[in-house]
């Protein structure tokens, strides 16, 4: 994985720098003090000790040359003193204590590849299927986002208390569970890297459409879901859907500049400025599906298929050259892997672009009954459409109306009530 500097600029304001530094480096110290401590809570306050000692220290002293290295180093010297100091530690923690006494903590870490095992058991400790999805998505933005529990809570609209308690849960369930600080393989990699992936899309995904709140988009959450992407990407090149997945987050992540108007209002897909669409991003995209396509060994899993489906529309210059073919075989063919009633509503907007509204609305109105999709206002929003299309306008109006009445997205519910007003 290539190395990033992490040298603040010259004039840069001290604090800001340092705890810039400390956002970027902290996982791999958290992920290196967990090898050796054996407990995810320990070993960030181990880690928030060096911070403080760093912003005692660097304004004073200058920033040292290899930041990162210094912060592991002083993390390592907390954790000898911490051992020394807390008596009822088992045997174990004791002996680990001496061994570390007796060798000075290296000023670098000699390989790299140490670093990159690390994290990458980090990732998997952070989202172990045994927490609850909240509790993984908290922990995994707090030790690898390096987000603030404050952060956390702003972004998800929910208190501070309440991350906060999610957070020291999880970290108490992974401790007293004995949860092994590893890399699964065989069938149990397979099982626990479907709940990775799935942590971070979720992530994304509540950046790229909120579900509540004033905001259509919150931009840090999709650059902080993209930036593990990549970071899992680099740490597991073999794994064709840790790709996919990339590559589906990079094509979604291109359109965000031309999702939302000068006021923050939403945007349609059909009525996006596609000069807007960031063009390296697509490039990315393309390239992470190649790394996909090249190591995939079987069929396409879910998110290969969800990304090859991005990528179609991301190939379209103007909505009207989107290869809805294409897009309604991707959506059979997901339906088939990965079963799901917003699948299937997906794949209802692609058959109506292809056979007709009214094709399209037949497959809807055999959802109407999912109890997934009862309070699902996008249900309601895709029937509008359809039905505007079909001429249907009254009903349209309705639906428009109670997909508004669903979500809690104030953006969103202003969209769907402008276009109950404008149909007919």
């Amino acid at each position: 994985m290539r190395a990033v500097s992490t040298q603040p600029s010259a004039g840069a304001d001290p604090r800001h720098a340092i705890e810039t530094v400390f956002r970027i480096e902290s996982p791999r110290i958290i992920a290196g003090l967990t090898r050796v401590v054996r407990d995810v809570g320990i070993a960030e306050e181990l880690a928030q000790d060096a911070l403080v000692a760093a912003l005692e220290q660097w304004p004073r002293d200058g920033v040292p040359d290899n930041p990162g290295a210094w912060l592991m180093a002083t993390a390592r010297h907390r954790a000898v003193d911490l051992i020394r100091r807390r008596e009822n530690y088992a045997r174990k923690l004791a002996e680990i204590g001496r061994s570390l006494e007796t060798a000075a903590p290296p000023e670098e870490i000699a390989d790299p590849d140490d670093i990159d095992d690390d994290l990458l058991r980090l990732v998997f400790t952070a989202c172990h299927p045994v927490l609850s999805a909240e509790a993984r998505i908290a922990l995994t933005l707090r030790l690898l986002g390096g987000l603030t529990t404050a952060e956390i809570a702003r972004a998800f609209l929910v208190p501070e208390p309440t991350v906060a308690q999610r957070i020291v849960r999880a970290k108490k369930t992974l401790a007293t569970r004995n949860i092994a600080f590893e890399v699964p393989y065989g069938p149990e990699r397979e099982a626990r890297l479907g709940s990775v992936l799935d942590v971070i899309y979720l992530i994304f995904n509540e950046g790229y459409a909120a579900t509540a709140g004033d905001d259509w988009l919150r931009p840090a959450l999709c650059e902080d879901a993209l930036r593990l992407a990549r970071l899992l990407a680099g740490l597991m090149p073999k794994e064709p859907e840790v790709h996919a997945l990339a590559a589906l987050l990079e094509f979604q992540a291109s359109r965000a500049a031309a999702r939302t108007g000068p006021d923050g209002e939403p945007v349609l897909l059909k009525d996006q400025d596609r000069r807007r669409w960031n063009r390296m991003l697509v490039a990315r995209g393309i390239t992470a599906l190649h790394h996909a396509e090249a190591t995939a060994t079987g069929a396409p899993g879910p998110y290969a298929l969800q990304a090859a489906i991005a990528a179609c529309h991301a190939h379209a210059y103007t909505y009207e050259e989107t290869d809805w073919t294409s897009i309604a075989t991707l959506y059979g063919l997901l339906a088939a892997r990965a079963p799901s009633p917003v699948v299937e509503l997906n794949r209802a907007v692609a058959v109506s672009m292809t056979e007709g509204p009214a094709a399209g609305l037949a497959l809807v109105d055999a959802l109407a009954s999912e109890p997934a999709l009862r309070t699902y206002h996008l249900l309601p929003s895709v029937r509008g459409d359809l039905l505007a299309r079909l001429g249907r306008t009254t009903e349209a109006r309705e639906e428009f109306a109670r997909a508004a009445s669903l979500t809690r997205n104030a953006r969103e519910r202003r969209l769907l009530l402008r276009r109950a007003g404008q149909t007919g």
